[in-house]
């Protein structure tokens, strides 16, 4: 999906849901890491992550993009778009908007097993093999998965 796919898909979920137009722009953010898009007070424009439409499908994308869209349009009509509002929360469940976005991707660069009793650890920096052993057997470690 490119960014004028992401437009178009934001203004008919903003018609079909809330029966408003989508004004300003929607566009991907690849540095969003942690959540799954932002609205943007100063300019009313609605990142989203990427990653969570590559990882976890339409459906979810749509979720997300309602609400971005409650806190766009709740702002534009001079309300608070702040997440713990009761307009907010009302107008999110009347849509059927996400609450919490899922999470992307594993922050664990690393997979490690023992060699000896097979327990696996992940750990995000790099370990020293010849320092570091098993914890639970003393066995040594071997790296078996690295995601770059």
């Amino acid at each position: 999906m490119i960014d004028s796919e992401l437009q178009r898909l934001v203004e008919q979920v903003s018609l079909e849901s809330f029966g408003k137009p989508f004004l300003h722009q929607a566009s991907f953010n690849g540095r969003l890491k942690t959540t799954g898009g932002r609205y943007r007070l100063n300019d009313h424009n609605i990142e989203i992550n990427r990653k969570i439409a590559e990882q976890y499908g339409q459906t979810v994308l749509v979720g997300i993009i309602k609400h971005e869209l409650c806190h766009y349009h709740l702002h534009l009509s001079g309300h608070s778009g702040k997440h713990n509002t009761p307009e907010f929360k009302n107008l999110l469940k009347a849509v059927g908007g996400s609450r919490f976005a899922p999470p992307v991707g594993s922050p664990y660069k690393y997979g490690y097993v023992c060699e000896k009793c097979g327990l696996k650890y992940q750990r995000k920096r790099k370990i020293d093999l010849k320092k570091y052993v098993c914890g639970r057997c003393r066995g040594k470690l071997k790296l078996v998965e690295e995601i770059s």
